[in-house]
């Protein structure tokens, strides 16, 4: 028999209902006896069924375990959940997906109060995308719903989702990343300063936001006991849902104008060229399984969808551009994707570790490497726009990728880089085809390398040695 004390992974420790941890490579999450009630009745009430079978709840199976536990760890129950491809943030989100996840969340509770239930958690983390369909991951964010009580997961959903949103609605879509900076919601007080006076004609707005930023504001210092709470029939409660979901429903993204959305057919390619790229990234995927793949730069995800056909596992599509990760996930979600996961990433200062010692939110490098990456028309933004030596971008890619890169290489002489130097003072005197290929070369093997027809730009595939 195997003694081993467990390790909680760091993103799941605070959790006073149960942990996450592995053993011998396999994700397990352990339920706390304090927790086993609501548990039996989240499996007894036919609720976690149901949210299985729609595909709004991760599934997992009870296990006994192999192993002992020596202390007060020891579970009452054992489960092995579903593993994801990849963990993503809501701060990499676009409006879109950040709306898909609110609206989960809402339609999960109205299902949950039908059985007795509610989340008493709302946390925008508990939500992750196979593709473009949002799923909760959070087995243990139910309970029994409290007689007469007030929703206790109401304040966190508007701090996770609701405050994104309405920022992102009124003011612009970049404000998502304030979440990067408030890992448990954005405060009510400040987005309600940060929202035009407009909005407060909205009534969802004015209720679900600046009266509770003003509520809270008055309670700031003051305990209530539960028996001063006013109480709150069940009927409530499906009001308040089907309120915050109306909200929802009615947001729009305020998107900046944006050059990038139609980068595809704009790009200066001539149809042969453009022919070309395609058939010589195909044949490339195709020489070997692609596996996980991150299409870094993936603009509306032309590529991305290419290494799908190639069969890809999974597909990161990453780009700094909203607009175009909107347009990109957008049209999946029309094309009902499962495989293509597009998502918000500015690569000259990509997501870092962040929380308690940070490591409750893993960095993009963290959760790589990916087995193949594409780096298409990338480099010279890097570079150029971003300032990055061509040797700290051709290290930063050899850790992002475990097999093989296939990048592309513009001249300086290429129409699109003379526009981005039009304005600016040309220091970039490193920036030249050779240097590039000594660079890479310092971390992969050069398999191929092909020039486009009728275009100055190269395609290389690199393999990891």
């Amino acid at each position: 028999m195997t003694f081993f004390t467990p390790q909680a992974l760091p993103s799941s420790f605070r959790d006073p209902s149960g942990f996450l941890f592995r053993q011998e490579e396999k994700l397990y999450r352990a339920v706390h006896a304090r927790y086993l009630p609501h548990y039996n009745k989240l499996m007894s009430s036919g609720l976690f069924d149901e949210l299985v079978r729609k595909g709004w709840l991760i599934p997992h199976q009870e296990t006994v375990p192999s192993f002992d536990f020596l202390n007060a760890l020891l579970p009452a129950k054992l489960l092995i959940p579903e593993e994801l491809p990849f963990i993503s943030y809501p701060y990499e989100w676009c409006f879109s997906q950040m709306k898909e996840a609110a609206l989960l969340t809402l339609n999960i509770q109205s299902t949950a109060l039908q059985k007795g239930l509610w989340l008493k958690d709302a946390s925008a983390y508990n939500i992750q995308f196979m593709g473009t369909k949002p799923i909760l991951i959070d087995t243990l964010s139910f309970e029994t719903i409290a007689d007469k009580q007030p929703w206790p997961a109401y304040r966190q959903f508007c701090g996770h989702f609701l405050g994104p949103l309405l920022l992102m609605h009124y003011r612009d879509t970049r404000l998502i990343t304030l979440l990067q900076t408030h890992l448990d919601g954005l405060p009510l007080n400040m987005v309600s300063r940060l929202l035009p006076l407009r909005s407060r004609f909205s009534f969802g707005t004015l209720l679900h936001l600046h009266l509770h930023a003003m509520s809270e504001k008055k309670l700031v210092g003051k305990v209530l006991a539960p028996t001063t709470h006013k109480k709150v029939e069940r009927s409530a409660l499906f009001g308040l849902t089907d309120s915050l979901k109306t909200l929802v429903h009615s947001l729009k993204p305020a998107l900046t104008p944006s050059l990038w959305t139609d980068y595809q057919n704009s790009a200066p390619y001539t149809p042969m060229a453009k022919k070309q790229k395609k058939a010589v990234i195909e044949k490339w995927l195709q020489q070997k399984s692609p596996g996980r793949v991150w299409d870094l730069g993936a603009n509306t995800g032309e590529y991305s969808r290419l290494a799908k056909q190639c069969n890809a596992l999974s597909v990161i599509s990453m780009d700094n551009d909203l607009a175009s990760v909107e347009q990109s996930y957008r049209k999946m979600c029309g094309e009902q994707e499962t495989t293509i996961l597009p998502l918000f990433m500015d690569l000259s200062n990509p997501s870092p570790s962040l929380g308690f010692e940070h490591q409750e939110r893993d960095s993009l490098m963290a959760r790589g490497p990916a087995d193949t990456v594409l780096a298409l028309a990338l480099i010279h933004h890097l570079s150029i726009v971003g300032n990055l030596p061509l040797e700290k971008t051709a290290a930063f890619l050899s850790r992002c990728v475990s097999k093989q890169l296939i990048i592309e290489f513009i001249p300086k002489n290429d129409p699109q880089i003379q526009e981005m130097l039009f304005c600016r003072q040309d220091v970039f005197t490193d920036y030249t085809e050779r240097n590039f290929e000594t660079a890479f070369k310092q971390h992969f093997q050069l398999a191929d390398k092909i020039t486009l027809p009728e275009s100055l730009r190269s395609l290389y595939l690199f393999v990891k040695p």
